[in-house]
C-alpha cells in the first residue's frame, strides 16, 4: 500500500478459484485477458487484492500452476490472514484483533464431537481457522448446534459454509468482508481510501464482500448456488451488485465496464495491435503490447509476417542491446531477425506469455525505465525473468510508439532456467 502516494484509482478485491482463475479454461484466456488489462491500465495507480479461502501453502501452489499476477495485498484462509507485497508480510494488527474471544483448542474439542465433520488437510488448519468437509444435507444442523456449543464455552465465532461441502470456523471478526473493511479503515487513516472498490466472487464465503459499504460487487456467471441464493435474498435490487454474463475474470472485466470504473478493453481483445494508436506515451502499454505480439508470433497467430517484423524493428534502436538472462549481449535488431526462425514454433503447444508488476519511472524528459516480470508458460512449466527496459520518446510521436533502447533480463529465483535457444526476449 505504501507505494502509492495518494488514493488508489481502483481497488479490485477478488476471490481466486472459479472467480479470477477459471479451472475449466485450459488456455487460461480469461485471466490472461485480465492480466493484460491490469498491467497496461491499472497497475501504476491502483491496488490488486486477492481474497481466497486457500491457505498460504495452497495459494503458492496455485501461483505455480496458473498465470497469476502478483497482488499488492493477499487475504488468505477465508479472511483470517492479511499479508502485503511480494514478501507477504503479515499484518500484526489483524492478528491481534482476531485473538479476541478465540481459542483454537476449544474449537478442536467441540468439533471432535461431530461425526459429520471430516477435517481438511493440515495445511488448511490455520491459527484463526478450523476447516472441515460436511455433506450438504447435514450442514445446517451441524452449524446450528456447533455455534450454540462454542458460544456456551465463551467463544465469539462465525461459521461459513461454501462450495456445497466446505465448513470453516473463524473468529467472529474474521472473514473476507471484515478483512476488506479493515483494509478500508487502514487506508482511510492514511488518507488513501480507494476512489472505487470492486469485490468479485463466486461462492458463499464471498458473500460478506458485497456487504461492505460503498463497494461495487460482481458475482461471476458461474457462481455457486449458495451465493446466488444470497444475492436473491439480500441484493437482487441493489444496483451496485451485478450477476455477470461472463465467467470468472471475464466477468470482472465486464463489471469494470458496467460500473464505468475505468478502461475495460484488454489488449488481448485487440486483433491488430499495430492499429492501436495512442495520443500519449504509455510505457506500460508498450511493454504489454510487445510481449503479446511475441506470444502471437510464436503461436503463428500473426499475419503479414514481413510487415510485422519491419514494424517491430522500427521501434528498436539500431544501437539497442538485449542482455539475455544467461548474460549474453546481443543487438536488438539481431534478436528481431532471429524471430524469423521461431515463427509458429509453439503453434501446437499451450504456450502463453504475460508480464507482471509493470512499473515505469521517467528518468528524464524523454526516457523511461520500466521494470517488470516476464513469464512464459508451456503446458504446466513456467519460466520467468526480472526485466528492465529503457524506452525513449525522442524523435517519435505517440502514434509511432516508444523506441526500445535496452532490454536486460535475469532469471527469477526458483524458476526453471532455460538454457536452450528458445528464450528470445
Amino acid at each position: 500500500m505504501d507505494r502509492l502516494s495518494s488514493s488508489p484509482r481502483l481497488m479490485i478485491v477478488s476471490d481466486l478459484d472459479h472467480t479470477m482463475v477459471d479451472h475449466h479454461d485450459p488456455e487460461n484466456l480469461s485471466i490472461l485477458r485480465f492480466n493484460a488489462l491490469w498491467e497496461a491500465k491499472y497497475r501504476q495507480d491502483s491496488l490488486l487484492v486477492f481474497s481466497t479461502g486457500r491457505s498460504p501453502t495452497l495459494y503458492k501452489q496455485l501461483r505455480r500452476e496458473k498465470p497469476m499476477l502478483t497482488p499488492d495485498i493477499t487475504i488468505m484462509s477465508v479472511g483470517t490472514e492479511i499479508t502485503y507485497g511480494n514478501d507477504m508480510v503479515q499484518d500484526e494488527g489483524w492478528i491481534e484483533f482476531l485473538n479476541q474471544k478465540w481459542d483454537k483448542q476449544i474449537v478442536s474439542e467441540e468439533t471432535s464431537k461431530f461425526s459429520e465433520l471430516t477435517m481438511q488437510s493440515e495445511t488448511e488448519q490455520r491459527r484463526h481457522k478450523a476447516s472441515f468437509y460436511v455433506k450438504k444435507e447435514n450442514a445446517q444442523e451441524v452449524m446450528k448446534t456447533l455455534s450454540e456449543r462454542l458460544a456456551k464455552r465463551g467463544l465469539d465465532i462465525k461459521i461459513i459454509y461454501s462450495g456445497g461441502m466446505d465448513l470453516d470456523i473463524l473468529p467472529k471478526g474474521a472473514g473476507k468482508g471484515q478483512a476488506l473493511a479493515y483494509l478500508h479503515k487502514k487506508l482511510k487513516e492514511k488518507g488513501k481510501l480507494p476512489k472505487n472498490t470492486l469485490a468479485c466472487g463466486d461462492s458463499g464465503n464471498d458473500a460478506e464482500l458485497f456487504t461492505i459499504p460503498d463497494v461495487h460487487g460482481v458475482i461471476v456467471k458461474n457462481a455457486q448456488e449458495e451465493l446466488l441464493q444470497w444475492h436473491a435474498e439480500n441484493a437482487k435490487n441493489n444496483p451496485k451488485i451485478i450477476h455477470a454474463n461472463e465467467r470468472c475474470a471475464a466477468g470482472i472485466i465486464e463489471a469494470i465496464g458496467h460500473f464505468k470504473l475505468g478502461p475495460n478493453i484488454s489488449s488481448r481483445d485487440v486483433t491488430d495491435l499495430s492499429d492501436a494508436k495512442l495520443d500519449h506515451f504509455d510505457p506500460a502499454y508498450e511493454v504489454v503490447k510487445f510481449f503479446l505480439f511475441y506470444e502471437r508470433w510464436r503461436r503463428a497467430e500473426v499475419e503479414n509476417h514481413e510487415v510485422y517484423l519491419s514494424n517491430l524493428k522500427s521501434v528498436c534502436s539500431p544501437s539497442g542491446v538485449f542482455v539475455h538472462p544467461l548474460g549474453v549481449h546481443q543487438s536488438l535488431h539481431v534478436c528481431i531477425d532471429k524471430l524469423k526462425d521461431c515463427c509458429g514454433d509453439k503453434k501446437e503447444e499451450q504456450y502463453r506469455v504475460w508480464v507482471d508488476q509493470v512499473f515505469p519511472s521517467q528518468i528524464d524528459s524523454d526516457t523511461w525505465l520500466v521494470k517488470f516480470q516476464k513469464w512464459e508458460q508451456t503446458g504446466q512449466e513456467q519460466q520467468g525473468c526480472l526485466t528492465t527496459v529503457v524506452v525513449s520518446s525522442k524523435g517519435v510521436k505517440p502514434t509511432e510508439g516508444l523506441t526500445w533502447l535496452h532490454v536486460h533480463q535475469t532469471w527469477m529465483e526458483g524458476t526453471t532456467k532455460n538454457s536452450r535457444n528458445d528464450w528470445f526476449f
